[in-house]
Protein backbone atom coordinates (compact mmCIF):
# COMPACT_ATOMS: atom_id res chain seq x y z
CA UNK A 1 0.00 0.00 0.00
CA UNK A 2 1.47 3.59 -1.26
CA UNK A 3 2.07 5.80 2.26
CA UNK A 4 0.54 9.18 2.74
CA UNK A 5 3.49 10.25 2.55
CA UNK A 6 4.58 10.11 -1.01
CA UNK A 7 1.53 12.61 -2.04
CA UNK A 8 2.63 15.16 1.05
CA UNK A 9 4.58 18.21 -0.58
CA UNK A 10 5.82 21.05 0.90
CA UNK A 11 5.15 24.95 -0.03
CA UNK A 12 7.41 27.99 0.75
CA UNK A 13 4.52 30.26 1.53
CA UNK A 14 4.57 30.67 4.60
CA UNK A 15 8.23 30.80 5.28
CA UNK A 16 9.13 33.39 7.45
CA UNK A 17 12.41 34.35 5.33
CA UNK A 18 11.99 38.04 5.02
CA UNK A 19 11.30 38.54 9.21
CA UNK A 20 14.53 39.56 11.15
CA UNK A 21 13.73 36.19 13.25
CA UNK A 22 11.61 33.59 14.17
CA UNK A 23 11.28 32.46 17.94
CA UNK A 24 14.42 34.08 18.51
CA UNK A 25 16.19 32.13 15.45
CA UNK A 26 17.44 32.87 12.63
CA UNK A 27 14.87 32.61 9.64
CA UNK A 28 17.54 30.95 7.43
CA UNK A 29 17.78 28.54 10.08
CA UNK A 30 14.35 27.65 10.64
CA UNK A 31 13.83 26.81 7.11
CA UNK A 32 17.32 24.84 6.60
CA UNK A 33 15.24 22.51 9.51
CA UNK A 34 12.24 22.22 7.41
CA UNK A 35 14.08 21.57 4.38
CA UNK A 36 16.22 18.86 5.42
CA UNK A 37 13.07 17.47 7.97
CA UNK A 38 11.23 17.13 4.50
CA UNK A 39 13.91 15.61 2.91
CA UNK A 40 15.01 12.82 4.94
CA UNK A 41 10.94 11.57 5.83
CA UNK A 42 11.28 11.87 1.74
CA UNK A 43 8.30 14.87 0.69
CA UNK A 44 9.22 15.06 -3.44
CA UNK A 45 7.34 18.23 -3.78
CA UNK A 46 8.36 21.22 -2.92
CA UNK A 47 6.93 24.44 -4.45
CA UNK A 48 8.62 27.55 -4.62
CA UNK A 49 6.34 30.62 -5.48
CA UNK A 50 5.47 34.43 -5.47
CA UNK A 51 9.21 35.25 -3.51
CA UNK A 52 11.86 38.10 -4.12
CA UNK A 53 14.98 37.15 -6.04
CA UNK A 54 16.59 38.32 -2.78
CA UNK A 55 14.43 35.05 -0.76
CA UNK A 56 15.05 32.73 -3.45
CA UNK A 57 18.48 33.50 -3.67
CA UNK A 58 18.50 32.07 0.02
CA UNK A 59 16.40 28.94 -0.92
CA UNK A 60 19.45 28.48 -3.06
CA UNK A 61 21.29 28.70 -0.59
CA UNK A 62 19.64 26.64 2.13
CA UNK A 63 18.55 23.69 -0.10
CA UNK A 64 19.82 20.79 0.67
CA UNK A 65 22.25 19.20 -1.65
CA UNK A 66 22.01 17.16 -4.03
CA UNK A 67 18.78 18.52 -4.45
CA UNK A 68 16.36 15.86 -3.01
CA UNK A 69 13.26 17.67 -4.10
CA UNK A 70 11.23 18.02 -7.49
CA UNK A 71 11.06 21.46 -7.08
CA UNK A 72 8.41 23.53 -8.89
CA UNK A 73 8.36 27.54 -9.48
CA UNK A 74 5.81 29.81 -10.82
CA UNK A 75 6.65 32.61 -13.87
CA UNK A 76 6.30 36.29 -13.26
CA UNK A 77 3.54 38.31 -15.01
CA UNK A 78 3.43 38.30 -18.57
CA UNK A 79 2.89 42.15 -19.38
CA UNK A 80 6.53 42.77 -20.43
CA UNK A 81 6.44 39.92 -22.71
CA UNK A 82 7.35 36.34 -23.55
CA UNK A 83 11.28 37.03 -23.33
CA UNK A 84 11.12 38.60 -19.88
CA UNK A 85 9.48 36.29 -18.50
CA UNK A 86 12.11 33.11 -19.83
CA UNK A 87 14.62 35.26 -18.60
CA UNK A 88 12.69 35.43 -15.21
CA UNK A 89 12.50 31.17 -15.58
CA UNK A 90 16.01 31.25 -15.85
CA UNK A 91 17.52 33.53 -13.20
CA UNK A 92 15.20 31.61 -11.15
CA UNK A 93 17.31 28.76 -11.89
CA UNK A 94 20.26 30.24 -10.89
CA UNK A 95 19.36 31.63 -7.71
CA UNK A 96 18.32 28.45 -6.47
CA UNK A 97 21.21 26.38 -7.42
CA UNK A 98 18.97 23.85 -9.99
CA UNK A 99 19.78 23.49 -13.79
CA UNK A 100 16.24 22.27 -14.15
CA UNK A 101 12.71 22.52 -12.34
CA UNK A 102 9.95 19.70 -12.37
CA UNK A 103 7.21 22.37 -12.92
CA UNK A 104 6.83 25.70 -14.08
CA UNK A 105 3.46 27.19 -12.93
CA UNK A 106 1.67 30.01 -14.34
CA UNK A 107 0.06 31.44 -10.79
CA UNK A 108 -3.06 32.96 -11.81
CA UNK A 109 -5.59 31.74 -14.26
CA UNK A 110 -6.46 35.52 -15.33
CA UNK A 111 -2.91 35.58 -17.25
CA UNK A 112 -3.35 33.02 -19.37
CA UNK A 113 -7.06 34.92 -20.89
CA UNK A 114 -5.49 37.95 -20.88
CA UNK A 115 -3.51 39.47 -23.86
CA UNK A 116 -0.29 38.04 -23.53
CA UNK A 117 -1.80 34.63 -22.26
CA UNK A 118 -0.94 32.78 -25.39
CA UNK A 119 2.41 34.30 -25.76
CA UNK A 120 3.19 33.07 -22.31
CA UNK A 121 1.81 29.73 -23.03
CA UNK A 122 3.87 29.40 -25.95
CA UNK A 123 7.02 30.43 -24.26
CA UNK A 124 6.65 27.92 -21.35
CA UNK A 125 5.69 24.77 -23.86
CA UNK A 126 9.23 25.74 -25.72
CA UNK A 127 10.73 25.87 -22.20
CA UNK A 128 9.67 22.44 -21.80
CA UNK A 129 10.42 21.08 -24.99
CA UNK A 130 14.24 22.28 -24.30
CA UNK A 131 14.53 20.36 -21.51
CA UNK A 132 14.09 23.61 -18.84
CA UNK A 133 11.05 21.53 -17.23
CA UNK A 134 9.57 18.56 -16.75
CA UNK A 135 5.58 19.74 -16.52
CA UNK A 136 4.18 23.16 -16.83
CA UNK A 137 0.68 24.30 -15.67
CA UNK A 138 -1.50 26.97 -13.49
CA UNK A 139 -3.02 27.69 -10.25
CA UNK A 140 -6.61 28.26 -10.23
CA UNK A 141 -9.22 29.29 -7.57
CA UNK A 142 -12.66 27.61 -8.16
CA UNK A 143 -14.11 30.44 -9.69
CA UNK A 144 -11.57 30.22 -12.34
CA UNK A 145 -13.26 27.25 -14.37
CA UNK A 146 -10.77 24.66 -13.64
CA UNK A 147 -11.71 22.37 -16.30
CA UNK A 148 -12.31 25.01 -18.93
CA UNK A 149 -8.60 26.31 -18.67
CA UNK A 150 -7.68 22.67 -18.84
CA UNK A 151 -9.78 22.40 -21.99
CA UNK A 152 -8.39 25.27 -23.32
CA UNK A 153 -4.63 24.50 -22.76
CA UNK A 154 -3.94 21.32 -21.56
CA UNK A 155 -1.53 22.12 -18.47
CA UNK A 156 0.39 18.86 -17.47
CA UNK A 157 -0.13 19.92 -13.81
CA UNK A 158 -3.34 22.02 -11.97
CA UNK A 159 -2.76 23.55 -8.63
CA UNK A 160 -6.16 23.80 -7.09
CA UNK A 161 -7.61 24.76 -3.92
CA UNK A 162 -9.68 21.90 -1.78
CA UNK A 163 -10.02 20.74 1.77
CA UNK A 164 -12.02 19.31 4.39
CA UNK A 165 -14.20 23.08 4.15
CA UNK A 166 -13.71 24.06 0.66
CA UNK A 167 -15.05 20.86 -1.61
CA UNK A 168 -16.58 22.73 -4.04
CA UNK A 169 -14.21 21.45 -7.28
CA UNK A 170 -14.86 18.00 -5.76
CA UNK A 171 -18.72 18.01 -5.31
CA UNK A 172 -19.27 19.30 -8.70
CA UNK A 173 -16.74 16.65 -10.21
CA UNK A 174 -14.26 18.79 -11.33
CA UNK A 175 -11.10 17.23 -9.97
CA UNK A 176 -12.43 13.73 -10.97
CA UNK A 177 -12.46 15.32 -14.47
CA UNK A 178 -9.15 16.96 -14.67
CA UNK A 179 -8.02 13.46 -14.06
CA UNK A 180 -10.34 11.73 -16.21
CA UNK A 181 -8.22 13.61 -19.05
CA UNK A 182 -4.65 13.20 -17.84
CA UNK A 183 -4.02 16.42 -15.60
CA UNK A 184 -1.95 16.15 -12.78
CA UNK A 185 -4.07 17.97 -9.84
CA UNK A 186 -1.87 19.11 -6.72
CA UNK A 187 -4.17 20.42 -3.81
CA UNK A 188 -3.53 23.55 -2.07
CA UNK A 189 -4.89 25.85 0.78
CA UNK A 190 -5.77 22.45 2.32
CA UNK A 191 -5.72 24.06 5.90
CA UNK A 192 -8.49 27.03 4.24
CA UNK A 193 -5.71 29.73 5.94
CA UNK A 194 -6.34 27.80 9.62
CA UNK A 195 -9.57 28.09 9.40
CA UNK A 196 -10.32 24.72 10.53
CA UNK A 197 -8.17 25.72 13.62
CA UNK A 198 -10.07 29.13 14.58
CA UNK A 199 -12.10 28.93 17.83
CA UNK A 200 -15.47 30.33 17.10
CA UNK A 201 -15.04 33.22 19.58
CA UNK A 202 -12.01 34.27 17.92
CA UNK A 203 -13.95 34.47 14.11
CA UNK A 204 -13.13 37.91 12.74
CA UNK A 205 -16.43 39.46 11.66
CA UNK A 206 -16.41 39.12 8.29
CA UNK A 207 -16.51 35.00 9.16
CA UNK A 208 -19.08 35.07 11.48
CA UNK A 209 -21.59 33.59 9.12
CA UNK A 210 -19.48 30.41 8.87
CA UNK A 211 -18.18 29.91 12.27
CA UNK A 212 -21.07 28.05 13.55
CA UNK A 213 -20.62 25.79 10.41
CA UNK A 214 -17.01 25.38 11.14
CA UNK A 215 -17.67 24.68 14.99
CA UNK A 216 -19.82 22.18 13.73
CA UNK A 217 -16.89 20.63 11.87
CA UNK A 218 -14.35 20.95 14.80
CA UNK A 219 -17.13 19.24 17.21
CA UNK A 220 -17.76 16.34 14.56
CA UNK A 221 -13.80 16.00 14.34
CA UNK A 222 -13.57 15.65 18.53
CA UNK A 223 -16.50 13.22 18.48
CA UNK A 224 -14.45 10.91 16.00
CA UNK A 225 -11.20 11.03 17.90
CA UNK A 226 -8.94 13.10 15.99
CA UNK A 227 -8.08 16.54 15.67
CA UNK A 228 -8.43 19.37 13.05
CA UNK A 229 -4.85 18.84 12.00
CA UNK A 230 -5.49 14.74 11.23
CA UNK A 231 -8.52 15.27 10.01
CA UNK A 232 -7.79 18.10 7.04
CA UNK A 233 -4.44 15.95 6.30
CA UNK A 234 -7.02 12.71 6.40
CA UNK A 235 -8.99 13.90 4.02
CA UNK A 236 -6.47 15.45 1.86
CA UNK A 237 -4.25 12.68 1.68
CA UNK A 238 -7.41 10.36 0.89
CA UNK A 239 -8.32 12.15 -2.21
CA UNK A 240 -7.72 9.58 -5.58
CA UNK A 241 -8.08 13.00 -7.49
CA UNK A 242 -4.58 14.63 -5.45
CA UNK A 243 -1.28 13.39 -7.27
CA UNK A 244 0.57 15.32 -4.30
CA UNK A 245 -1.06 18.06 -1.36
CA UNK A 246 0.79 20.52 -0.73
CA UNK A 247 1.39 22.22 3.02
CA UNK A 248 2.76 25.34 3.88
CA UNK A 249 4.24 25.79 7.76
CA UNK A 250 6.37 28.41 9.35
CA UNK A 251 8.75 26.16 11.87
CA UNK A 252 10.53 22.78 11.44
CA UNK A 253 7.64 21.61 14.36
CA UNK A 254 5.12 22.52 12.61
CA UNK A 255 6.25 19.94 10.31
CA UNK A 256 6.92 17.81 12.38
CA UNK A 257 3.15 17.41 13.40
CA UNK A 258 2.07 17.60 9.84
CA UNK A 259 4.52 14.48 8.82
CA UNK A 260 3.30 12.46 12.54
CA UNK A 261 -0.01 13.54 11.76
CA UNK A 262 -0.07 12.12 8.30
CA UNK A 263 1.51 9.34 9.04
CA UNK A 264 -1.84 8.26 11.00
CA UNK A 265 -4.34 6.22 9.38
CA UNK A 266 -7.14 8.73 8.81
CA UNK A 267 -9.59 8.92 10.96
CA UNK A 268 -13.16 7.19 10.42
CA UNK A 269 -14.95 10.78 9.61
CA UNK A 270 -17.99 11.51 7.49
CA UNK A 271 -16.46 14.10 5.18
CA UNK A 272 -19.51 15.53 3.30
CA UNK A 273 -20.94 16.52 6.18
CA UNK A 274 -17.90 19.09 7.09
CA UNK A 275 -18.27 20.94 4.03
CA UNK A 276 -19.10 25.10 4.12
CA UNK A 277 -20.76 26.79 1.54
CA UNK A 278 -20.23 30.35 2.50
CA UNK A 279 -18.24 32.22 -0.68
CA UNK A 280 -16.35 34.80 2.12
CA UNK A 281 -15.41 32.38 3.93
CA UNK A 282 -13.85 30.04 1.21
CA UNK A 283 -12.36 33.04 -0.88
CA UNK A 284 -9.15 34.47 1.19
CA UNK A 285 -9.13 37.14 -1.78
CA UNK A 286 -11.93 38.55 -0.48
CA UNK A 287 -11.08 38.83 3.06
CA UNK A 288 -9.00 41.94 2.49
CA UNK A 289 -12.55 43.39 0.95
CA UNK A 290 -14.22 42.42 3.72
Amino acid sequence: MTSPLSKLGLGSAQFALEQASLRGRPPQAEVRDILDIAARTGLACFDVAGWSPQVESVLGDIMPRPNPFKVSISTVRPDRGPDFVEAEVHASLRRLGVDHVDAILVPSATDLFGPHGLALWDRLKALKDQGVTRKIGVSVFASDDPLGVARRFRPDIIQAPASLLDQRLLIDGTLAALTGIGIEVHLRSIFLSGLLFLPADRAPNHLKEAASRISRARRLIAEGRSDPLQAALGFALSRPEAAAVLVGVTTAAELNAVIAAASSPPPDLDWDDMAIDDPVALDPRAWAAA
